[in-house]
């Protein structure tokens, strides 16, 4: 009866640990969990696991590795906003798979994405003839991004484009855009922006841009 009363009262407690440190760790939507995030939850699910199987062990050979992976994950993430290449390192990022309504398949290929899944996330949306869609981004969490064709304009839609994250310029966004980066410099300084490293976002859809400055630390 004693052991019973031990089990539940540790998963009680190891339940109330996870929460806060979940808490801690910000509120993020289960397919927005950065894989930082998700090798973390594992683990400390396996982590409780073990320590309510072995429940005659101190439970504090438990807690204690928990609130270290609590700690490296909070550094890690705060290298991650402080660092674009650290972040696409760590997440990826987006890969179009549909380009101006042709699929991209070399794009599918080097990510393991096939045409069934593409078909069922297109479903998902609710986009039932591939021919609608004009572009089809599929985001660092899993999840597919649609922009459909405008059949009512004779222009075609287009999304939003970041040209610099972080106070670095993304090459690859900027051939997308079939533009150089002589061009964006001279556009920026049209604009009163000399320093690239002062933009922390810079982003360019239909011949119109949105610039946001690097926040002063206080």
């Amino acid at each position: 009866m004693y052991d019973y009363f031990v089990i539940i009262l540790r998963t009680l407690v190891l339940y109330a640990s996870i929460l806060i440190i979940f808490r801690l760790m910000g509120k993020r939507e289960i397919g927005e969990l950065s894989v930082l995030d998700l090798v973390v939850f594992i683990m400390m699910g396996e982590m409780a696991a073990v320590a309510i199987e072995n429940f005659k062990s101190p439970i504090f050979h438990t807690l204690v590795p928990m609130v270290g992976l609590l700690i490296i994950q909070t550094i890690l993430a705060l290298i991650s906003i402080k660092s674009s290449r650290f972040r696409k390192v760590i997440d990826g990022s987006p890969t179009i798979i549909i380009n101006k309504g042709k699929i991209d398949e070399n794009a599918m290929r080097k990510i393991h994405y096939n045409f069934d899944d593409l078909l069922m996330q297109l479903r998902t949306k609710d986009i039932n003839n591939i021919a609608d869609v004009e572009f089809a981004i599929l985001e660092t969490s899993g999840e597919l991004s649609i922009v459909k064709k405008d059949k009512k304009k004779k222009k075609t839609n287009t999304f939003t484009m970041p040209l610099i994250m972080d106070g670095q310029i993304i090459q690859a966004n900027l051939q997308r855009t079939e533009k150089s980066e002589m061009w964006l410099r001279r556009e920026l300084r049209k604009r009163g922006y000399s320093n690239i490293k002062d933009i922390s976002l810079c982003s360019f859809q239909d011949g119109q841009f949105y610039i946001d400055l690097i926040d002063e630390k206080k």
